[in-house]
């Protein structure tokens, strides 16, 4: 039986929830202190209906200071141009989409937030049916280590083997590869990759926070589509409600839709350049000079930054500070690039 463990990893400026199935990380939950409520999934707001498209059974929501929000609507309750709802976050906004929301009822002027969605907390007791959390340096090991797989794009498969996912705009790409993997009947061997592969990518998406429309290049030809119909359904029942299959194509492909309810690690953590961003090299520093201070009793502690990083960094240190005491001695470096930094105890 699958066993599901929880970590939470907090730190001056963000909380990271962790996940792992049987040992590997399924579940990043990342919570910046910058994040706006709103945007969460679950989060209850008091909205004002702006423009309505009948067309498309839909309608555009003011969720405040500018920010808007997507409501589907059934036939016979179509709602009125300036009247106030209630909704609920149901997807997080992403780049080019809005936040999808879902009407709960009425609602009083003025438009605002009702109630913030659950806490890093809460969505780890959930995806584990259990409040038992790890913490400290084992729960901080599993975030990196999370971090770390949920941005690589090639992921060795237990037994030998390869998947490699890819985004683009239009939808998720999975190749599975045979790479090394052998034994004495080809056909058998791949029949076990292509089942393995699926139940990998099942958890690797739920890790990476993608979803939309999914394609698998399976490995090999004349495949069983119904038994791998079936390790799919299986391998993505965690994420129903909402997803849709299509059958495995005479390409050898598998079809696949799966619903999106969180931003991408990826869009988080990195520019669109594919770069950890600022923020995200901050945060690093952040941790790593906590790690070192809590090495190091008493002892000061030299950080090195370069001006965009240390500009986030040096409020997430005064933080640190105040809970471990000062003892943190900071040096702006403004020659360095924006990647380079160093924590050491002089």
């Amino acid at each position: 039986m699958s066993q599901r463990r929880a970590y939470l990893d907090i730190a001056p400026g963000e909380t990271r929830g962790v996940v792992t199935l049987d040992g590997r990380p399924e579940h990043l939950i990342l919570a910046r202190d910058e994040d706006d409520p709103r945007h969460e999934p679950g989060a209850r707001i008091a909205a004002r209906v702006r423009k309505v498209e009948p067309a498309f059974a839909s309608a555009f929501v003011d969720l405040g200071e500018g920010l808007e929000g997507l409501m589907d609507y059934p036939p016979d309750r179509r709602p009125v141009e300036g009247q106030m709802l209630e909704v609920e976050v149901r997807a997080a906004p992403r780049p080019g989409k809005l936040a999808a929301v879902r009407g709960v009822g009425p609602a009083e002027a003025p438009v605002r937030l009702l109630s913030p969605g659950p806490s890093v907390a809460d969505r780890l007791a959930h995806l584990t049916r259990s409040r038992e959390t790890v913490t400290g340096a084992e729960a901080r090991r599993r975030a990196d280590e999370a971090e770390e797989t949920a941005l690589t794009e090639a992921h060795v498969l237990p037994g030998g083997g390869l998947v490699v996912i890819e985004t683009t705009r239009a939808l998720v790409a999975v190749d599975v590869d045979l790479g090394p993997r052998k034994g004495p009947d080809p056909k058998s061997l791949v029949r076990q990759l292509n089942l393995t592969a699926i139940a990998e990518t099942a958890r690797l998406l739920r890790l990476k926070g993608l979803g939309g429309l999914v394609v698998i290049d399976l490995a090999g030809r004349g495949h069983d589509g119904t038994a791998l119909l079936n390790a799919a359904r299986n391998a993505f029942a965690a994420d129903n409600p909402g997803v849709a299959f299509g059958p495995v194509s005479r390409f050898g492909t598998l079809e696949l839709t799966v619903p999106r309810r969180t931003r991408a690690v990826s869009e988080i953590l990195l520019e669109p350049g594919g770069e950890p961003s600022d923020r995200t090299l901050a945060q690093k520093l952040v941790r790593r000079a906590e790690s070192e201070a809590e090495g190091e009793t008493g002892r000061v502690v030299k950080i090195e930054a370069g001006a965009a990083v240390a500009r986030l960094a040096w409020p997430l240190i005064d933080r640190l500070a105040e809970r471990m005491g000062a003892r943190f001695d900071r040096v702006l470096e403004p020659d360095w690039p924006r990647d380079r930094f160093e924590v050491t105890v002089p």
